[in-house]
C-alpha cells in the first residue's frame, strides 16, 4: 500500500486530461485503496474537445492531389519499365544464371592473366559461343550429310529398305504391327509411303516447328553468354549492387542471402550441366567408339534431355535394341554393358555435386529443382532450387529467433 507522502508518477502527456488522471490516482492512493487499483487507471485519452476539433480540421487538398500525382507518375515508370523487360527478362534471367555460375572460373583466369579482367571475360565469352555453336554445327553437318544421302538415292531410284529381322515378331506389344509395316515398305516403298502420307506430313510440321523452337532457344542462348560476359567484366559493381538491394529486401541478412543465392546457382550447375556434359560426352564416346555414324547428334540429343532431367536414356535404350538386331551379340552385349552405368551415373554424381559446400539439405534442392522446371521451364532449374534454398534459410532463422 503506498504512503501518504509518495508521489504518484507522472505520465508522458501533459495534457489536462492526464493531470485529471493523476488527481484521481492520488485520491485513490491517499483514501488507503490498494496501489495496484490506483495504478490501474488508465492512461489519459485525449480530451473530447481536443478529439473535436482534430477532427474539424480541412484536409489539405493540395497536398492530397500532389501525393497523388507523383503515386500515378510512379505506378506510370513501374509499367513502362516492367513493360520493357518482361519480353528480355528470360534472357537477362540466363545471363544473369551463367555469370554467377562460371564467376569462380573468371576469378582464376583473371589471376593467371596477371589481373586483366576484360580479357578474361572475352575468352571465357568466345569459349562459351564455341561450346553452344559446336554441337549445332556437327548436327546440321549430320542431317546434311545423311540429307544429302537420301537425295542422292531418290534421284537414282535406287531406294530400298531392308527385309525385317524375323526376331522382331517376338517383341512384345508393337513386334506384329512394327514387322509388318517393315516388311510392307520392303516389298513397296512407294505404296508404303503413299498409306502413311498423313502421319507423315503432321510429324513434319511438328519436326519443323520443334526446330524453330530450337532455333529460337540457340540465339536465346547466344545472347545470354554475350550478356553475361558484359557482367563478368562488371562483377564486382554487379555483387555489390546485388547484396545493397539484398540488405534493403532482407535487412541484415541480405549479404548472406546472396551468397546462398550464388552458391546454389554453382551448385546446381555443376550438379545438372556439369553431370549431363559428362554423360553426353561419355555416351557420344563409347557410340563412336562401336561405329555407330550418328554419335555425334545422338550424343547432343542426349545432352538436352539430361539438361531437362529427362535423362539420356531415351536416345540409349534405342542404341542399345539397335545393337542387339544389328550387330554381332557379343558387340551388342559390350555396347550395353557400357551405356548402362551411363543412363544412372546421374544419380550417384548429381548429390555430390549440388550438396556439396551449402548447409541447405539436398531434399530442398531437389524439390526445388524438380518443381522449377515444371514451373517455369528449363531456366526453373536453377531459379527453383534458389527460392527455395533463401525459404528454407529464412524460415529457420524465424524459427530460430523465436525459440531464442
Amino acid at each position: 500500500m503506498a504512503g501518504d507522502g509518495e508521489q504518484v508518477p507522472r505520465h508522458p502527456c501533459g495534457g489536462a486530461g492526464c493531470r485529471a488522471v493523476q488527481a484521481k490516482r492520488q485520491r485513490l492512493t491517499r483514501g488507503g485503496s490498494n496501489a495496484a487499483l490506483a495504478t490501474s487507471v488508465g492512461p489519459c485519452a485525449t480530451p473530447p474537445a481536443r478529439q473535436k476539433e482534430r477532427a474539424m480540421q480541412p484536409i489539405d487538398e493540395g497536398k492530397v492531389i500532389d501525393l497523388t500525382i507523383r503515386i500515378g507518375f510512379l505506378g506510370l515508370f513501374i509499367y513502362g519499365t516492367l513493360m520493357m523487360i518482361a519480353p528480355l527478362f528470360g534472357l537477362m534471367l540466363w545471363a544473369v544464371i551463367l555469370a554467377v555460375a562460371i564467376y569462380p572460373l573468371h576469378a582464376a583466369v583473371t589471376r593467371w592473366l596477371g589481373g586483366r579482367r576484360k580479357l578474361s571475360a572475352v575468352l571465357l565469352t568466345l569459349l562459351g559461343i564455341a561450346i553452344t555453336l559446336g554441337p549445332v554445327a556437327l548436327l546440321g553437318a549430320g542431317i546434311v550429310e545423311a540429307g544429302h544421302g537420301v537425295t542422292t538415292i531418290l534421284k537414282a531410284g535406287n531406294l530400298h529398305v531392308p527385309a525385317p529381322p524375323e526376331q522382331i515378331k517376338t517383341w512384345p506389344l508393337i513386334g506384329p504391327q512394327l514387322h509388318l509395316a517393315w516388311s510392307g515398305a520392303h516389298e513397296n516403298i512407294a505404296q508404303t509411303l503413299g498409306k502413311f502420307s498423313p502421319q507423315l506430313l503432321k510429324v513434319g510440321e511438328v519436326a519443323l516447328e520443334r526446330l524453330a523452337t530450337v532455333g529460337i532457344g540457340i540465339v536465346t542462348i547466344l545472347l545470354s553468354v554475350l550478356i553475361s560476359g558484359v557482367l563478368l567484366i562488371a562483377g564486382e559493381d554487379f555483387a555489390r549492387g546485388t547484396r545493397r538491394f539484398a540488405n534493403r529486401v532482407f535487412a541484415d541478412t541480405g549479404a548472406e542471402m546472396v551468397g546462398l543465392a550464388s552458391a546454389t546457382v554453382r551448385n546446381v550447375s555443376r550438379g545438372v550441366i556439369g553431370v549431363a556434359v559428362i554423360q553426353a560426352l561419355l555416351s557420344g564416346i563409347i557410340m563412336a567408339a562401336f561405329g555407330l555414324s550418328m554419335a555425334g547428334p545422338l550424343a547432343l540429343i542426349a545432352l538436352v534431355l539430361s539438361i531437362i532431367q529427362i535423362g539420356p536414356w531415351p536416345v540409349l535404350l534405342p542404341v542399345i535394341i539397335w545393337a542387339f538386331t544389328s550387330m554381332d551379340p557379343g558387340k551388342a552385349v559390350l555396347l550395353a554393358l557400357c551405356l548402362a552405368p551411363v543412363m544412372i551415373v546421374d544419380n550417384i554424381l548429381k548429390p555430390i555435386f549440388m550438396s556439396r559446400g551449402l548447409d541447405t539439405p539436398m531434399l530442398v534442392i531437389l524439390i526445388g529443382l524438380l518443381g522449377g522446371l515444371m514451373a517455369f521451364g528449363v531456366v526453373g532449374i536453377f531459379v527453383g532450387p534458389v527460392i527455395l534454398s533463401v525459404f528454407y534459410a529464412l524460415f529457420i532463422r524465424w524459427i530460430e529467433q523465436a525459440e531464442g
